[in-house]
């Protein structure tokens, strides 16, 4: 199957391709006994590949379901008000993204992008309880839900392609966050029928339900 990478990391793969392959060509010519080194930048070479990837997702038909908004491990079910946008009683659903997940945002729903907003921050670990309220983060109202892309300790970059008045369909990709993450889905809490994923849940950007609403 053809390996498909990110399109908002094109740069990123490009250059770091480009380092670990001239680093291994310098350590194969260097001398015989620097080519037991060429481990370190196929490894390199390896991981850069897999934080670009950009597997098929299989989105549910279903009406009144919710997908995740990114791969990773769900390490936050929680009641909170959502401060920017919806001001109101949610769900929040917290979702870690380690080096190792796919970096992609995806759409929760079909709806329109009501509004965006770009945050400044720190750049606490994104486990960290805080990380979503003090980190660079970037907000994006979509439909009756809110989806917030936040920075974590070694993410530098925050990718947000969706525009307010852009149209998505669920599991539609809109951005991505570059190097460790974090991802919160807020849902109203007057509209959840019923959440589908616990805690320490692994999930799939575009493919895993997290709710059902009404």
């Amino acid at each position: 199957m053809l390996l498909l990478f990110a399109r908002y990391g094109w740069k990123e793969l490009l250059l770091f391709s480009l380092f670990w392959t001239a680093l291994g060509t310098g350590l194969w010519f260097l001398h015989p006994a620097a080519r037991y080194a060429l481990v370190l930048p196929a490894a390199g070479l390896l991981f850069t590949f897999n934080f670009f990837r950009d597997p098929p997702r299989r989105v549910p038909s279903e009406a009144k379901l919710l997908v995740s908004p990114a791969d990773g491990t769900v390490v936050e079910i929680s009641e909170a008000e959502e401060p920017e946008f919806l001001r109101a009683p949610c769900t929040k659903i917290g979702i870690f993204l380690s080096v190792f997940d796919v970096h992609i945002n995806r759409s929760p729903c079909e709806g329109t992008v009501r509004a965006t907003r770009y945050t400044p921050g720190k750049f606490l670990d994104a486990r960290h309880p805080d990380s979503g309220r003090l980190n660079e983060s970037n907000t994006i109202h979509l439909g009756d839900v809110v989806v917030k892309q936040i920075a974590g300790l070694i993410a530098r970059r925050i990718v947000c392609e969706a525009r307010p008045d852009d149209t998505l369909e669920r599991g539609q990709k809109f951005g991505m966050i570059k190097f460790g993450s974090r991802t919160e889905l807020y849902i109203p809490k007057n509209q959840v029928e019923e959440i589908r994923v616990k805690l320490k849940d692994k999930v799939k950007g575009g493919e895993t339900v997290v709710a059902r609403v009404r």
